[in-house]
C-alpha cells in the first residue's frame, strides 16, 4: 500500500520533469504525440494504481480501511512537527479515482484537442503539475500540506487559464486572458487568507496540524456551539468559496473559460473547483460541533445553486452556460454538506466530474469544429455533422438535468430528499434549480445541434472530433449513465452502497449531529416524483421554446423585460465590484501608497540616505587639496587642538 501511494503521487510529478525540461526537444524530435503519451501516461498509471489500492480496500474490514502512509518529516519547530504523509481512507480514495480516472480521460482528449499548438509541451507540463498538486491536496493527512496542495492547485490554474496569454478576451475591465488568470489568482486569495487564519486558529487550540489529532479530541477541546470551533469553521467556509466558486467569491469562474477547453473541463468542473467541497467534507467533525456555520454553508449552497442557475439561462456563449452550471451544481454541493449530508455531497461530486468533464469536452469539440467559434447564435443544425458529439452531449444533458436513471437523478435525488427533511425553503430553492437546469442545458444542446446551421456551411466544413477526442467523450458517456447506480436508495431497491462506503469516515459527525427529521416512504417518493418531474418539465420547455415552437422564447425573452439584460449582464456584479472595490483600492493604492507613502516615506529615505552621503563625501573631499602645505597645515591644526584639549582637561582635574 505504502509504495503504491506514493507512486500514484511520484508519477505526474515524472511527467512535469520529462516534458517541462525535455518536453521542447521531444516535440521537434518525436512530434507531439509522444509528449501526450508522456503526459497521459503517467497519469494513466497513477489511475490504475488508484484502483489496485481501491480494490486491496475492499478487501479490508469496513473499520480498517483507514491507512496513513509517512513519506518523510516535513518540519520539526518546537511544538509544530508536520510530515508529508498520506491519508488513505474511502473518502480519499473515491477523490483519488475520481482526479486520476477524469484526468487521464481529459489529457487524452487534450492530444486531439491541442494539436499543433506551439505550447503543447508546456500544456502537459502544467496538466501534470496541477495533478500532483490536486493529489497532495486529497491525500494530505493534516491541513498544512493540504493547504500546500490548495494553492499548487490554484496556481496551476492561473498557468492554465493563461495559458493562451496572448489571445484577446472580453471581461469586465479584461483585455487578455492572461488578465483573467489574475482574476481567478486575486480571487482565490481572498478566500486563500481566511483558511489561513482558520489553520492558525486550528493550531493554536490543538497544537497540530494532523487530522487524527484534531477530530479525535475536537469534542474535548470545544462543546457544540462555541465560538471558537464556529469561527473556524467560518474560515474554512470562506477559503471554499473562493476554490468552489460560491457567493461572494464565485466572479472568477465565468473568466476561467479563457483558458483552453480541456482546462476548464479538468479544473474548472471535475476537480479544482471540488477542492472546497472536499476540505469540508474532510472537516466533517468541526461542522458538526458548529451549527451556525453548517446553516451558512447550506443557505450559501441553496442560494448560489439557484442563482447561478439563473444567469445561464440566458448565456449565449456555450462555455459560459457551463461556468455558471458548474457554480449552481456546486452549490448543490454545499447544500448537501450543510444539511449534514456529506455522502451525498462527495456523491454528487463524483457524478457531477462524469457529465460536467462530458459537458465541457464535447463543447471543445464543437468549437474545434467551427473554427473557435463559441457563440450558441452561431451555431445549430450539428447533430448529422458530428454524431458522436451528439449522442454523448444528450447522455451528458439528461444526467444533468436528473432524469433517471442517469447519474445525476441518484445523486441529486439524494441531496434535494436531505435537504426536505431539513428545511422546506432549502428544498424549494434546490428544486427549482433543478427546473431551471433541465431548461438552460437544453436550450444549449438545442441551439448547439438542432435545426438548421447558423453558421457559414460553404466556408466551415464541420466534421467530427477525432477517436482521440471521441474516445474520452463516449467514456464519460458511460459513466454519466452508469455512474450514479453506486448510489441507488433503498426506496428504489438499492443498497444505498455508496453512503454505506463512505459512512465509516462520517460516523463521527453525524454522531455530534441532532436528530433529522427522515421520511417515511411515500413522502419520499413524493419529494422524488415531484424532482422528476420538474426535470422532465425544463427539458420540455426547453424543447418547445427552442425547436418546436422558436417564437415562444422570443415571447419569454420580451416578458420577462428588463430583467433579461440584468441576468444576461450577470446582475452587474462585476461592475458592482469594479466601483465598490477594485477602483477605489486602485485609487488609494496608486496616490497614497505608491505617490505617497512609497515614493516620499520609502524612496523619500533611501534616496535621502544617498544624498546626504554623497553631500558629506562632496564636503569633505575638498580637504583633499594634493598640496602638501595644506596637509601640513591641517595637522599643526590637529595638534594644537589635542594638546589644548589635553590642557583643559588636566587644569579641570587639578581643580
Amino acid at each position: 500500500m505504502q509504495n503504491l501511494v506514493v507512486y500514484i503521487v511520484a508519477l505526474p510529478v515524472i511527467g512535469v520533469l520529462i516534458n517541462g525540461i525535455f518536453g521542447s526537444l521531444i516535440q521537434k524530435k518525436l512530434g507531439e504525440k509522444v509528449v501526450g503519451a508522456i503526459g497521459s501516461g503517467t497519469i494513466g498509471l497513477s489511475f490504475v494504481l488508484a484502483i489496485i489500492v481501491f480494490v486491496r480496500m475492499l478487501g479490508e474490514p469496513s473499520d480498517a480501511r483507514s491507512h496513513v502512509v509517512e513519506v518523510y518529516k516535513w518540519i520539526a519547530a518546537g511544538n509544530l512537527s508536520v510530515s508529508v504523509s498520506y491519508l488513505v481512507d474511502q473518502l480519499s480514495i473515491v477523490m483519488l479515482l475520481v482526479v486520476t480516472g477524469v484526468s487521464f480521460l481529459i489529457h487524452i482528449y487534450s492530444i486531439g484537442y491541442m494539436h499543433g499548438d506551439r505550447g503543447f509541451f508546456r500544456f502537459f507540463t502544467y496538466m501534470n503539475l496541477f495533478v500532483f498538486a490536486m493529489l497532495s491536496l486529497i491525500l494530505a493527512d493534516n491541513y498544512l500540506l493540504m493547504f500546500l496542495g490548495w494553492e499548487g492547485v490554484g496556481l496551476c490554474s492561473y498557468l492554465l487559464i493563461g495559458f493562451w496569454y496572448d489571445k484577446k478576451f472580453e471581461g469586465v475591465n479584461i483585455t487578455w486572458t492572461g488578465d483573467a488568470g489574475m482574476k481567478a489568482f486575486i480571487v482565490n486569495r481572498i478566500g486563500d487568507f481566511a483558511f489561513l487564519i482558520g489553520m492558525f486558529l486550528v493550531f493554536a487550540n490543538f497544537g497540530t496540524f494532523n487530522f487524527d489529532s484534531i477530530f479525535g479530541t475536537a469534542s474535548a477541546h470545544f462543546a457544540t456551539g462555541d465560538p471558537t470551533v464556529t469561527w473556524i469553521a467560518i474560515l474554512f467556509f470562506i477559503g471554499a468559496t473562493g476554490k468552489s466558486a460560491q457567493i461572494p467569491l464565485y466572479i472568477w469562474l465565468p473568466d476561467a473559460m479563457a483558458g483552453p477547453t480541456p482546462v476548464s473541463a479538468l479544473i474548472h468542473a471535475a476537480t479544482m473547483v471540488t477542492a472546497g467541497v472536499y476540505m469540508i467534507a474532510r472537516s466533517s467533525v468541526l461542522y458538526a460541533l458548529a451549527p451556525a456555520a453548517m446553516t451558512t454553508v447550506a443557505i450559501v449552497g441553496a442560494a448560489t445553486a439557484f442563482y447561478a442557475a439563473t444567469m445561464a439561462l440566458v448565456q449565449n456563449d456555450i462555455k459560459k452556460v457551463l461556468a455558471y452550471s458548474t457554480i449552481s451544481q456546486l452549490g448543490y454541493m454545499f447544500l448537501a454538506l450543510g444539511v449534514g449530508a456529506f455522502g451525498a455531497g462527495i456523491f454528487h461530486l463524483m457524478t457531477h466530474a462524469f457529465f460536467k468533464a462530458l459537458l465541457f469536452l464535447g463543447a471543445g469539440a464543437i468549437i474545434h469544429a467551427l473554427h473557435e467559434k463559441q457563440d450558441l447564435r452561431d451555431m445549430g443544425g450539428l447533430k448529422s455533422l458530428m454524431p458522436g458529439t451528439y449522442k454523448t452531449y444528450l447522455l451528458a444533458c439528461l444526467a444533468i438535468s436528473g432524469i433517471p436513471p442517469f447519474a445525476g437523478f441518484f445523486s441529486k435525488d439524494e441531496i434535494l430528499g436531505r435537504a426536505f427533511a431539513n428545511s422546506f425553503i432549502l428544498w424549494l430553492l434546490g428544486a427549482v434549480t433543478a427546473f431551471l437546469t433541465a431548461f438552460y442545458i437544453f436550450r444549449l444542446f438545442i441551439l448547439a445541434f438542432e435545426g438548421k446551421p447558423r453558421f457559414d456551411v460553404h466556408h466551415i466544413h464541420v466534421h467530427d472530433a477525432p477517436k482521440t477526442m471521441l474516445i474520452p467523450l463516449w467514456a464519460l458517456g458511460v459513466l454519466s449513465v452508469i455512474g450514479g447506480w453506486v448510489g441507488i436508495p433503498a426506496a428504489l431497491g438499492g443498497g444505498d452502497t455508496f453512503d454505506k462506503f463512505l459512512e465509516p469516515v462520517f460516523e463521527n459527525a453525524q454522531a455530534k449531529l441532532p436528530t433529522i427529521f427522515f421520511m417515511n416512504a411515500s413522502t419520499e417518493y413524493i419529494v422524488m416524483a415531484i424532482s422528476v418531474l420538474l426535470g422532465v418539465s425544463g427539458v420540455y420547455l426547453g424543447y418547445v421554446a427552442y425547436l418546436k415552437k422558436p417564437e415562444l422564447s422570443a415571447k419569454l425573452k420580451k416578458s420577462v423585460g428588463d430583467l433579461y439584460d440584468v441576468l444576461l449582464n450577470k446582475y452587474y456584479v462585476d461592475e458592482i465590484y469594479q466601483a465598490v472595490i477594485v477602483k477605489p483600492l486602485t485609487y488609494v493604492s496608486e496616490r497614497y501608497l505608491w505617490h505617497g507613502f512609497d515614493e516620499i516615506v520609502i524612496d523619500g529615505s533611501v534616496n535621502g540616505t544617498g544624498k546626504t552621503v554623497r553631500f558629506i563625501g562632496r564636503t569633505l573631499r575638498k580637504i583633499q587639496t594634493g598640496f602638501v602645505q595644506n596637509y601640513a597645515l591641517a595637522f599643526v591644526i590637529g595638534i594644537i587642538i589635542m594638546v589644548g584639549y589635553l590642557l583643559l582637561s588636566v587644569g579641570a582635574f587639578a581643580k
